[in-house]
């Protein structure tokens, strides 16, 4: 485990040893481990520019004001969008493509156990968790690349979850709602691994926030869902939960430490140099610094029987099979496989 004291540590260099002017892109960010991670960027970069995406105005005015109390160098621009349909992810994307030509730092949190479908035919909660959050990566790719400093993707759900997908059914939607977890969090997984091929010069980071309170059942209907938040409310008391500073600053160490570095170009784009004992962490194919992780709040990478799933997925040709699809969706949505 990465003690708080090292991550602190590591945080606190941030100014010193990063650029000012970092450009990053906070997707899922008005409400739960999104906000407190945003904040925490907010309080240690220099000069921030951050776009940061919900779905409430009211809560999009209230953070940027904070935001500015944190660091008032920073920039903190709103954008409201319902992210679960891709045409929408475009139109955001196209947006920060018209202001930038740099993004250093993308994180997703979008998430809703909702099982109603989109107008454009995807599950509302496999929207958000897979489709979309691949849409805004492959969208914004080009500006990750261009970067001069740090590159990175984080992308917050349920790492070291990783289970069984149903070939068959990438959407889920026959997938047993005990099973829905593995399933979902190994297509996030091998999304990443899927994009890195892409761009090897660029961090990938797939993560579970640990006991922390979000809105992730926010809208649910139907039996199964009320079941979850049944079970949430019986089990809340016997967790401890993580502090929302503590998770933020924690999600932040994710985001900027040279703990994970991309495949290639790590001189360049590795982030905050290591101290002490804290080491490179091992990738998803169980190598040291392979460029893609899938780690716990604590900075852990994922254990032995992931690595075995992952690599037997691999040798299946899963990822390839599963980015196939993804990129038929786009298609089919959009007529485009990046906008």
């Amino acid at each position: 485990m990465v003690s708080l004291t090292d991550v602190q540590s590591s945080n606190a260099r941030i100014p010193s040893a990063l650029p000012p002017g970092l450009v990053a892109v906070f997707v899922g960010a008005t409400s739960g481990v999104g906000e407190v991670s945003l904040k925490q960027f907010a309080k240690h970069a220099r000069q921030p520019r951050v776009y940061f995406v919900g779905r409430s105005q009211e809560a999009g005015d209230r953070i940027a004001a904070e935001c500015e109390a944190l660091n008032s160098e920073g920039k903190y621009i709103f954008v409201k969008a319902d992210t679960s349909l891709i045409r929408t992810v475009d139109d955001v994307c196209s947006d920060i493509k018209s202001k930038e030509t740099a993004v250093n730092l993308l994180y997703l949190s979008t998430g809703a156990l909702v099982m109603t479908e989109t107008s454009e035919g995807l599950q509302v909660g496999t929207a958000l968790i897979t489709y979309s959050r691949n849409r805004f990566i492959v969208n914004l790719l080009p500006l990750l690349q261009q970067a001069t400093a740090l590159r990175r993707v984080v992308n917050a759900f349920a790492a070291g979850k990783e289970g069984p997908i149903s070939i068959d059914d990438f959407q889920g939607r026959k997938v047993p709602l005990l099973s829905a977890r593995g399933h979902g969090s190994s297509l996030v997984t091998l999304s990443l691994e899927a994009l890195a091929k892409k761009a090897p010069d660029v961090t990938f980071i797939h993560n579970f926030p640990g006991p922390f309170k979000s809105n992730l059942l926010r809208g649910g209907q139907g039996a199964a869902i009320f079941v979850l938040k049944v079970v949430s409310t019986l089990t809340s008391p016997m967790l401890t939960w993580y502090s929302g500073q503590e998770c933020g600053e924690r999600h932040l160490f994710l985001a900027t430490s040279a703990r994970f570095p991309a495949r290639s170009n790590r001189d360049l784009t590795s982030g905050v140099p290591l101290t002490g004992e804290v080491a490179v962490a091992r990738g998803t194919n169980g190598e040291s610094g392979s460029g893609v992780y899938s780690v716990d709040l604590a900075g852990e990478s994922s254990g032995p029987e992931v690595e075995e799933l992952l690599a037997k997925f691999r040798k299946e040709g899963v990822v390839e099979k599963f980015w196939k699809h993804t990129e038929d969706e786009f298609r089919r949505i959009t007529g485009l496989e990046a906008a």
